[in-house]
């Protein structure tokens, strides 16, 4: 019966097995990342969560417990003073295992283990080229919707001039008067009277010229 027995043999003894990964735990916390198998990587994460509730705790009995497994002192005081700051709000998920490929010379998967913080965790400031990225975008939208609106505005000013336009040819259309077919006669009767108007006068001319010779010859005979 393998009960309460969770870890993984890596076809190793007991003792390889905890001196390979106290090794590891200890350089994970002192590097903050280390590169590995997958397997071995899926079995330090455990390793690493355990130790780093041993630190939030921080009382003297879970200091001991960290130096039992971590083979340096430094890297149990850095990993005490900094565990309240760096874990102190979060519950698990400390560490975050990146595949990266294959190995060159067994083709063994290799990973990377990482140590997640508050600091890693919080989104990243934006760079000065995203932003201006972002002013140009904005700048072509504003341009866009000026173009958009001269040219509603133009074709707004094409259409009144249209219906202007309309608007007094309907007047020059109601202005001009209507030739009825009474007009027209009186016109040609003007045109057929207007050629004989010269020879009436020069009658009229001859029979007063008549009259006043006549006058004459009758008070020359008196």
């Amino acid at each position: 019966m393998r009960h309460r027995k969770a870890s993984l043999k890596l076809n190793r003894t007991n003792s390889h097995r905890n001196a390979m990964f106290r090794n590891m735990v200890t350089s994970l916390f002192k590097h903050e990342r280390i590169r590995t198998t997958d397997v071995k990587a899926k079995e330090l994460r455990r390793w690493a969560d355990n130790l780093i509730t041993l630190a939030k705790r921080g009382d003297l009995h879970a200091r001991r417990q960290a130096l039992s497994i971590i083979r340096e002192r430094d890297v149990v005081h850095k990993l005490f003073a900094e565990a309240a700051e760096k874990y102190g709000d979060t519950s698990g998920g400390y560490t975050r295992i990146v595949k990266l490929g294959r190995r060159a010379g067994d083709a063994a998967p290799i990973s990377m283990v990482e140590l997640i913080s508050k600091e890693k965790s919080q989104k990243k400031p934006k760079t000065k080229k995203k932003k201006k990225v972002k002013a140009a975008i904005e700048e072509k939208k504003i341009v866009k919707k000026e173009d958009v609106v001269e040219e509603k505005t133009t074709e707004t000013k094409k259409e009144k001039l249209k219906k202007e336009e309309d608007k007094t040819e309907e007047k020059a259309v109601a202005v001009e008067p209507e030739h009825t077919a009474e007009d027209s006669e009186e016109r040609s009767e003007k045109q057929t009277v207007a050629p004989d108007e010269p020879a009436k006068i020069e009658s009229a001319e001859s029979e007063v010229e008549e009259s006043a010779s006549k006058k004459e010859d009758s008070k020359s005979e008196k």
